[in-house]
């Protein structure tokens, strides 16, 4: 992804081919990228016309296209279509086991997944997360995180990075900076974190360990220690002394949905 391009967002697509306004609206757009939905993804060949034709549209091989394709629960490409992929509490459940065979599978899994997204020309996946997980919070994050330990979170994050790059599919790690917190799940309501700023350093750990990673998405939560009024997102406190400053993130950072 051209760093100096203009950056109009990722936008998303109404079906499973590109319509005649959406063409003349993306055309004239030039967005960053895109993000494919379940609603995108049919067929094998489907979605492979659907992509090439993205590329086409635009004379971009390098053209980033997304998606969430994170194993478990969140996946838009499904079986019998596509294989299915284990939800990331796998890996952390066989670390209690075996760590350095979890490492290895995260990565291997990781890059099974990339292979199954670059047959269908998708570039980008939104994963892994370094979402830290805490006793009590909302089930939104539950089994999607790798744990519960922030050196854990960073040791399986840096295998399924490892993996997909391997694959040729760039990660994005997620949800900056941390949404392990949450009480309440953020597509519905806005999570407050009232956790004090030495707290939340084991949240930040796992970022900080891959704060080299290209691509961030951030999290739509606030956190009462950096900034009452507005929520990561949208504040420019977190975003400028949290996530650039603090972490260490200078690559591309995005919003989530």
């Amino acid at each position: 992804l051209h760093r100096t391009q203009r950056l109009v967002g990722a936008f998303g697509i109404a079906g499973e081919a590109l319509g005649a306004d959406e063409r003349a609206f993306f055309k004239d757009a030039e967005p960053a990228g895109y993000i494919l939905f379940k609603r995108n993804c049919a067929s094998r060949d489907q979605l492979r016309a659907l992509t090439d034709d993205l590329r086409a549209l635009h004379g971009r091989d390098d053209l980033a296209i997304m998606i969430d394709q994170e194993g478990g629960r969140v996946a838009r490409m499904l079986p019998p279509e596509w294989p299915a992929f284990p939800a990331m509490q796998a890996f952390d459940r066989l670390y209690d086991v075996a760590p350095s065979s979890a490492i290895m599978a995260a990565r291997w899994n990781a890059r099974a997944i990339a292979a199954t997204l670059r047959e269908a020309g998708i570039t980008v996946d939104a994963l892994p997360l370094l979402d830290v997980r805490q006793e009590g919070a909302s089930d939104i994050m539950g089994d999607r995180t790798l744990g519960a330990e922030p050196m854990r979170v960073a040791a399986l994050g840096r295998a399924v990075l490892e993996g997909l790059g391997q694959g040729g599919v760039i990660g994005i790690v997620k949800h900056i900076p941390g949404h392990g917190r949450a009480l309440v799940d953020s597509h519905h309501d806005l999570p407050t974190v009232t956790a004090d700023d030495a707290a939340l350093e084991a949240d930040l750990e796992p970022f900080i360990r891959l704060s080299t990673a290209p691509m961030a998405m951030t999290a739509h939560l606030v956190y009462t220690a950096w900034d009452a009024e507005r929520p990561a997102s949208l504040s420019p406190i977190v975003i400028e002394n949290i996530i650039r400053r603090r972490i260490g993130f200078d690559g591309l950072l995005m919003s989530d949905d």
